[in-house]
């Protein structure tokens, strides 16, 4: 179906575009995972092909995919004349993809590790449970930075997942490959993690829409963890109203995950409607300040009239502890990794090193080659912060700092109803560029972290493109605790009157649809 908002007129299937064919019976589900592995097997060949994504890790057999279609068809088949709410869509045989650290029963769940590249889970996290229950139909498993420790997807072990909008461009990490498989449309929506900015930040790079909910929204049971405190999965799309239909299958309690929040759910879709007329938008001076690309600022002032010609107003507002943010977030989250991936030690499951002399030279050898430079460095880090004569000089420390950041976000949300600034100083970088430069890469999540350590919620969606590249830009809107709703409207608005997230990459658009 073509959009008319968009200006190359590319056919494009989001979720609520391919539910109503669906619902029409004007395509089946089978034809959706045929178009769906077609683009994937002519996109998607593997690191070693220069014109691949590399966007998956490991995808799952085609007669099964096809099988499970043709079950859901007939199912459809049979309820055709069944009534249902009008507020509920069946998204039923609607082929997306998950990101590769959610434990998937049956089928390898590597994190984009060496340590875990034999693992198969025994059982599936909530988030896969919830996808099958609602018929979602998983292409595979997307390539990611290794235990979603990364700014650019090039910590992975299967090699750095490729941005369609310019293959030497990273998609952003560390959901590299969800982002990557949704810009090409390889799939209509993938789920990614977000623990410093891993899923707003690779939205921002590569085009299209991801939403961080508020820490405990969403289950964590069965997503291996990097930093427990922060760690939180979501939805990435191409639409704003495709991240709130997905949401709706997401989010909610779960007795398996002891943060999961018991605040009652919301229908994401039932308020994408709503006018914005007097919404209150704050402007952090951080957000705008020196180390922001000057294109990048002004594409976000451009967006800043649309919503504005909405009747939205603006506040400028301060987050003094902002710049701090970046330091803390490096001692908490090393600190947690270090404790969680202890596990990974060469004995119970995973990577084991050959011949070991004793069970010293087992742990040390198995981790030693099996975990990569940025996993190592994080551990190190971890370690060293919570150990004896450094845990109050420096882990102490920057949860303080965490909690100052904290009370800041609350006194500007009584001033305002939404934060806004741009997710990224820059646009997406060459593979390979910082690489070797790990404080150059952890400043791509200057204005993320501090959403994470306030365990708020945060979306990124596309306002816009470089000018000499033509590279995504994005724009970051954050919310009080739980205002997923007000958040995934407030972009959806944007989004109708916009045609920024329609775009297609060159020479993908053809494809999107045959």
């Amino acid at each position: 179906p073509n959009n008319p908002n968009n200006p190359n007129n590319l056919p494009c299937f989001t979720l609520s575009q391919s539910a109503k064919l669906l619902a029409e019976r004007k395509i089946s589900s089978q034809e959706l995972v045929q178009i769906s592995l077609n683009k994937i097997q002519k996109l998607d060949s593997g690191f070693k092909n220069s014109n691949s994504l590399n966007s998956f890790i490991t995808l799952c057999d085609p007669e099964d995919l096809l099988a499970q279609a043709q079950l859901i068809d007939q199912e459809r088949f049979k309820n055709k004349n069944k009534n249902l709410n009008n507020n509920i869509i069946d998204l039923s045989g609607i082929p997306i993809a998950q990101k590769d650290l959610f434990c998937t029963q049956g089928i390898k769940t590597s994190c984009g590790s060496k340590i875990l590249d034999n693992f198969v889970a025994p059982y599936d996290a909530t988030i896969i449970k919830k996808s099958k229950q609602a018929g979602l139909i998983m292409m595979g498993k997307t390539n990611m930075d290794e235990f979603a420790m990364g700014s650019s997807g090039e910590n992975s072990f299967y090699g750095p997942s490729k941005n369609p909008w310019n293959l030497s461009y990273s998609p952003g990490g560390s959901s590299s490959g969800s982002a990557s498989a949704v810009a090409a449309g390889l799939v209509s929506a993938a789920t990614g993690s977000d623990t410093g900015g891993s899923i707003r930040q690779p939205a921002s790079f590569s085009g299209i829409t991801g939403i961080k909910p508020t820490y405990g929204r969403v289950s964590r049971y069965g997503m291996v963890a990097f930093a427990s405190s922060l760690d939180q999965a979501g939805p990435m799309a191409k639409t704003a109203e495709d991240c709130a239909l997905l949401l709706n299958i997401l989010a909610g309690h779960d007795v398996l995950d002891s943060t999961s929040s018991r605040q009652p759910l919301e229908n994401y879709t039932a308020n994408l409607n709503k006018n914005i007329k007097n919404l209150k938008i704050g402007l952090p001076k951080q957000f705008f300040g020196p180390g922001i690309d000057p294109e990048i600022k002004n594409k976000i002032q451009d967006s800043l009239k649309i919503f504005e010609s909405l009747g939205a107003e603006f506040i400028e507002v301060d987050l003094p502890h902002n710049d701090l943010a970046i330091s803390a977030y490096y001692l908490i989250a090393p600190a947690e990794a270090s404790s969680n991936l202890s596990r990974f030690d060469g004995v119970r499951f995973g990577y084991r090193c050959e011949n070991p002399k004793d069970l010293k030279d087992l742990y040390e050898r198995s981790r030693s080659e099996g975990f990569g430079e940025e996993v190592k460095r994080r551990i190190l880090i971890g370690t060293y912060v919570l150990s004896q004569g450094y845990f109050e000089a420096y882990y102490l420390k920057a949860q303080k700092i965490r909690r100052l950041i904290s009370e800041d976000f609350q006194k500007v949300f009584n001033q305002v109803d939404v934060i806004m600034g741009p997710t990224c100083p820059s646009t997406a970088f060459k593979i390979g560029e910082k690489i070797h430069d790990p404080l150059a890469l952890y400043q791509s999540d200057a204005n993320t972290v501090a959403v994470n350590l306030a365990g708020l919620p945060g979306l990124s969606m596309p306002v816009g493109f470089s000018e000499a590249l033509k590279l995504p830009i994005g724009l970051q809107i954050i919310g009080p605790h739980f205002s997923e709703s007000l958040l995934l409207n407030t972009a959806h608005q944007f989004q109708l009157n916009t045609n920024f997230h329609l775009q297609m990459p060159p020479g993908f658009g053809e494809l999107f649809h045959e």
